[in-house]
């Protein structure tokens, strides 16, 4: 078999030809892996399976530059994924970009100072491109080299890919607030977009530098093209989107932390979000905890996923949120509040426990953490639910839809997080339909810090996928 060869624009060039079947396609896939990885034991006889994962190896070189070591197998071969990661810039940034402003508003508007008592957050410099620069190569069951993809964009791809897998099943996604402006923010917006289009009412984008969301939404809306620099001086406001064309375009706000009343529109924006996806490399919470932790803010269920951080120190969201979404729902409550579920969603309980910042700092425990592959169904289990939930005229009740991922937890998990499951066929119909509604209504956190099985499994579906509209260089004989 020759060797596949796919650049950055190969990659990037693959990713925005795909249809929304294939994200739910390459969705599903990457569900069984990560089911797989979640229940499989080593007598499966399953690639997947976590024993076959090895913990990634990370070196820091004295020259502050941190390179990440990620070797995985699949039921499709094995690979490894080799990226370094951006240094931390501890010089204060300037941010000239002083902007907040609606696409349906008649004009822009300069912004102060903030004098607000909110410390912000500390992070990477946004002068720097915080995207992981590396490779991945991926081999044959018997190892014979595969495919050799540029792993800039398909790592944030990935990413979204999974973090995705909840949010399409939300009730209420009418408002998504995104902390970022890179490429993770770039495909959590494009796939968001993609997946549920018009439920999405109000896009929120919250950033230090104006201009870098100005050129992802830029480079959303209009991806062959090359961004340009946004002109303060005219008041027109910037279409983004061919009439007609491309994505969803719901009612966009930028904010940005140097907006004179910046507090105050965090705070409305945050208490009126159905969703946030926190994209940051940022060493403190992004917002107060009380944004969401007191009454008013719990009165809302929402779907939030942090997957900018990666380290022990890093935090994207404050520990008391998670400490209270960890809370059994006793549902003595003076407020209606959204139901907590009694855990934080992760795509790796072992991998987060080492190294999610807000994991490790709120404290929680193996039982209070559950794997997103104990909570989706295998391909050919949501296709029998489904088949069996039409023959009963049940789709609503089931929360079923004609395609994607489906919700639903495993019969059986090596992790044994709740023990042994000993009720009848009712009590277990009765669970799901409980976890079901926690996950499709309630609040839900999501926390990843990525696996190497996420690149592989992906990363073999794409090369599969280039090969066939010949997207790549191909080298024989390799």
């Amino acid at each position: 078999m020759p060797l596949t060869i796919l650049t950055d624009s190969d990659v990037r060039s693959l990713l925005h030809q795909l249809s929304k079947q294939d994200i739910l396609d390459l969705q599903q896939s990457l569900a069984d892996g990560l089911h797989y990885y979640s229940t499989a034991t080593e007598e499966d006889s399953n690639a997947c399976c976590s024993s076959y994962q090895p913990m990634r190896t990370a070196l820091k070189r004295n020259d502050g530059q941190t390179t990440l070591f990620m070797p995985a197998s699949s039921n499709d071969g094995i690979g490894f994924k080799v990226v370094t990661l951006a240094t931390q810039d501890t010089k204060k940034q300037s941010d000239t970009s002083s902007i907040t402003y609606s696409l349906k508003a008649a004009s822009l508007s300069e912004s102060t100072q903030s004098s607000s008592s909110f410390e912000q957050p500390q992070s990477l410099a946004s002068s720097q491109s915080t995207t992981p620069k590396g490779t991945l190569q991926l081999l044959d069951k018997d190892g014979s080299p595969r495919a050799l993809v540029n792993a800039e964009e398909i790592t944030a791809f990935r990413t979204a890919l999974a973090s995705t897998m909840l949010f399409k099943k939300r009730h209420n996604v009418h408002d998504v607030v995104v902390f970022g402006a890179g490429k993770q923010a770039y495909w959590h917006i494009r796939l968001a977009l993609m997946l549920r289009s018009t439920d999405i009412h109000h896009l929120n984008i919250i950033n230090r530098d104006f201009e870098r969301v100005h050129q992802l939404l830029q480079s959303l809306y209009n991806p062959d093209e090359q961004p340009t620099k946004f002109d303060t001086s005219t008041t027109k406001i910037p279409s983004y989107r061919k009439e007609g064309e491309g994505l969803h375009r719901p009612k966009i706000q930028i904010l940005t932390p140097s907006h004179g009343e910046y507090e105050r529109l965090l705070k409305s924006t945050i208490r009126a979000s159905s969703v946030i996806f926190c994209t940051t490399p940022s060493l403190t919470p992004l917002f107060p905890a009380p944004y969401l932790t007191n009454p008013e803010g719990r009165k809302k269920g929402r779907y939030v996923a942090a997957i900018g951080s990666y380290k022990p120190h890093m935090c994207e969201i404050h520990p008391d949120i998670l400490r209270q979404n960890v809370t059994p729902d006793h549902g003595r409550h003076f407020h209606k509040h959204a139901s907590q579920g009694g855990a934080v969603v992760v795509d790796s309980v072992e991998a987060c426990l080492k190294e999610a910042g807000e994991i490790i700092q709120a404290g929680l425990s193996p039982n209070e953490i559950v794997e997103i592959g104990e909570i989706v169904m295998l391909k050919r289990d949501a296709e029998k639910r489904r088949s069996e939930c039409i023959a009963q005229k049940r789709m609503s009740v089931e929360g079923l839809d004609d395609d994607g991922v489906e919700l639903g937890e495993a019969s059986s998990t090596k992790k044994k997080r709740r023990g042994s499951n000993k009720s009848g066929k009712d009590d277990h119909d009765k669970e799901h339909q409980s976890l079901v509604e926690w996950l499709q209504k309630g609040n839900v956190i999501y926390k990843s810090v990525g696996l190497g099985l996420m690149d592989v499994v992906v990363g073999s579906d794409l090369v599969r996928l280039a090969d066939e509209r010949g997207i790549g260089t191909k080298i024989d004989n390799f």
